[in-house]
C-alpha cells in the first residue's frame, strides 16, 4: 500500500487578508536575519510596506531582496508559517503616492497620527514592494 504524503497549501496571500501586521524578515552582510514587525498594504499580487528611506530594513534590502514574511502580531509573533518572498525598494514618487493612499485606506487616523511624526522631521519615505516565491 502506498502511502501519500501530506502537502500543505500554498502560502497565499489571502492570509494576509485581514491581519494589521506582518513581519518581516530581512538579512545582513553576515547572514544574520533581522525581524520587523511592520504595517503592510495589499496591491493585487503584492504586499507594500512604508518606511524611511534611510532605515535598517530598506539598506538590507537594496542590497538583498530575498526576505522572508509572515501574518503576524504587532509584537512581531507569527500568526502564520514563514514563506519566502522577494522584495524591492522603490524611490518613485508615484509608486509612494500610492503606498500612502493605501495605507490612508487600510490604517486611517492611526496611519495620519504615526506618519506625522516623520512628516514634521521631514523624513524622506520609500515603499517596499514584496512579491511571494
Amino acid at each position: 500500500m502506498e502511502i501519500q504524503k501530506l502537502q500543505r497549501p500554498p502560502m497565499t496571500l489571502e492570509l494576509f487578508k485581514k491581519q494589521q501586521y506582518l513581519n518581516l524578515e530581512t538579512f545582513r552582510k553576515n547572514g544574520q536575519s533581522v525581524k520587523t514587525p511592520v504595517w503592510f498594504a495589499q496591491d493585487g499580487e503584492t504586499l507594500r510596506i512604508w518606511t524611511q528611506a534611510d532605515s535598517g530594513k530598506a539598506k538590507r534590502i537594496r542590497r538583498d531582496g530575498n526576505v522572508r514574511i509572515v501574518p503576524s502580531t504587532a509584537s512581531g509573533e507569527p500568526v502564520s508559517e514563514w514563506v519566502k518572498a522577494t522584495a524591492t525598494v522603490i524611490d518613485e514618487t508615484e509608486e509612494i503616492k500610492k503606498t500612502v493612499r493605501l495605507f490612508r485606506k487600510k490604517y486611517g487616523i492611526m496611519f495620519n497620527v504615526f506618519g506625522m511624526f516623520g512628516w514634521l522631521r521631514k523624513a524622506k519615505y520609500t515603499t517596499i514592494e514584496v512579491k511571494l516565491s
